[in-house]
């Protein structure tokens, strides 16, 4: 079994990631992300991205191995939504003590195992590893392991503590815990060949399920999803796919490439912001499953399955046009939304003034100028003040941002609209365009605006009598 140390080395020489593989040996050992020095804020450690990519997976009790404020600040933090299973939705943590900490909690970890199978009889437990288990050196492969043999249920280490670097890793880490412990472990009823597995997709606000439909219209199925509104067994069969799209690849690239090399399931990096975006990916679809034997009038049927669904969606972003037409936007996310979302704004007819880039890869970066133009403005890290000043000057009309962000905006006394994990409303697909161009409409000529900048009663009163001395 290989040391967290050899895993992390693996993640970061990953030659599906062209940045990385322009990089000198002695570069590539450093990694891709800028590693964490303890005690910042960094913006997500480790532990947090396992978290992130493996909790939508609903069925399954997932076991932080730690103190309880770890699974506190992880615990619910994305709004990934489930069509069946809510034990995902359950926190679950060893919550271990002073005492575990000096004599170690390892039988702490086996016997919450035992009480989570008992009480809840999950399909599998995930075990999170933190920084404080780590450092004690409580071995969580040693006691999964024997937890599997006892119970015969699969017990999956997850061994991603938060020191070992930022959040990207983690997700990364928690790939490989899928590729080495679930993946290729069970397998599935019947296989068809439109079956294809979607990577890096967390089903946030329902999104996938505005893409579901269309599939299921072409006949393609979904036999896994990695790792949105997804089940333990349909991770564990994934490797029946005939092909795979791959969302984030900033974020399980890894599990993406080591799946085409073992299974010889072929993938592509796209996109569901957008039009077209949107009726690009289902094209790269069906090409893949035609390339693996499926027929020849499936490229058909997509090709009116797409004309029909873009119709719809102009005639409905249309009605919106006229208001949004040249309106600016500041957009503050990262990683694949950084370009993807830019697309789908500029089919709206607005215009991007600036687009932050922090988690953004090189290729993500290329994208947006390809889209925006040499002279894209990309900010790699906006500081709240430059924000301020930006949206002071009126040089944006409205920013979208996640939440963190969203108070600099209220101070301007200007529209924001969130677009990161923790919506409410689902952007994806061409039901989701519409829904996207809605929500920039309504938040922008909300008549709260008008009643917030006007002047304070107070203010009124001293300016008329400030003027009637002056008379």
């Amino acid at each position: 079994m290989a040391s967290l140390n050899e895993k992390v080395q693996d993640v970061f020489n990953e030659p599906a990631c062209d940045k990385n593989q322009a990089k000198g040996e002695k570069e590539r050992k450093k990694g891709c992300t800028k590693q964490l020095t303890p005690g910042a804020a960094a913006g997500g450690c480790a532990f947090d991205g396992a978290k992130i990519a493996l909790q939508p997976i609903t069925d399954v009790a997932h076991l932080v191995h730690g103190p309880i404020a770890c699974e506190g600040n992880g615990w619910d933090n994305r709004g990934a939504k489930s069509s069946d299973s809510k034990l995902y939705r359950t926190g679950f943590t060893t919550d271990i003590s002073e005492l575990d900490v000096i004599y170690g909690g390892e039988k702490r970890l086996y016997k919450s195992i035992r009480e989570v199978l008992d009480k809840y009889n999950p399909p599998a437990v995930f075990v999170y590893q933190t920084c404080v288990t780590a450092l004690i050196g409580d071995d969580i492969e040693a006691v999964c392991k024997a937890a599997t043999a006892k119970f015969c249920k699969p017990i999956i280490p997850i061994n991603a503590p938060g020191f070992v670097g930022a959040k990207n890793l983690g997700n990364k880490l928690a790939g490989e815990a899928l590729l080495e412990y679930v993946i290729g472990t069970e397998e599935p009823e019947f296989t068809t060949p439109y079956d294809i597995n979607i990577i890096g997709e967390y089903n946030l606000a329902g999104e996938l399920w505005q893409i579901k439909p269309l599939l299921d219209e072409l006949g393609i199925r979904i036999l896994a999803c990695i790792s949105g509104d997804a089940k333990y067994k349909e991770v564990a069969y994934s490797h029946r796919a005939k092909a795979a799209m791959m969302v984030c690849s900033k974020a399980m690239i890894n599990v993406a490439r080591k799946m085409e090399e073992r299974y010889n399931i072929p993938f592509f990096e796209g996109s569901f912001y957008g039009i077209t975006d949107t009726s690009e990916s289902l094209r790269q679809i069906t090409k893949l499953l035609v390339q693996q034997g499926a027929a020849e009038e499936l490229l058909s049927r997509t090709e009116k399955l797409i004309f029909r669904e873009e119709t719809r969606a102009w005639e409905g972003i249309n009605r919106y046009r006229a208001k949004l037409q040249g309106k600016k936007v500041l957009l503050i996310t990262g990683g694949v939304k950084s370009w993807s979302v830019v697309s789908a704004l500029q089919e709206g007819g607005m215009e991007i003034v600036g687009t932050s880039v922090k988690k953004s890869t090189d290729e993500d970066k290329d994208k947006i100028k390809e889209l925006m133009g040499e002279d894209a403005h990309m900010f790699d890290d906006m500081r709240p003040r430059d924000m301020y000043a930006m949206l002071k000057e009126c040089r944006a009309d409205i920013m979208l941002s996640g939440g963190r962000s969203q108070f600099v905006a209220l101070k301007v006394k200007m529209p924001w609209l969130d677009i990161n994990q923790e919506r409410h409303h689902a952007y994806a697909g061409y039901v989701g365009m519409v829904e996207l161009v809605k929500q920039i409409e309504q938040a922008l000529y909300h008549p709260v605006w008008a009643q917030v900048r006007k002047p304070a009663p107070w203010e009124t009163l001293s300016s008329e009598v400030v003027e009637a001395k002056a008379a």
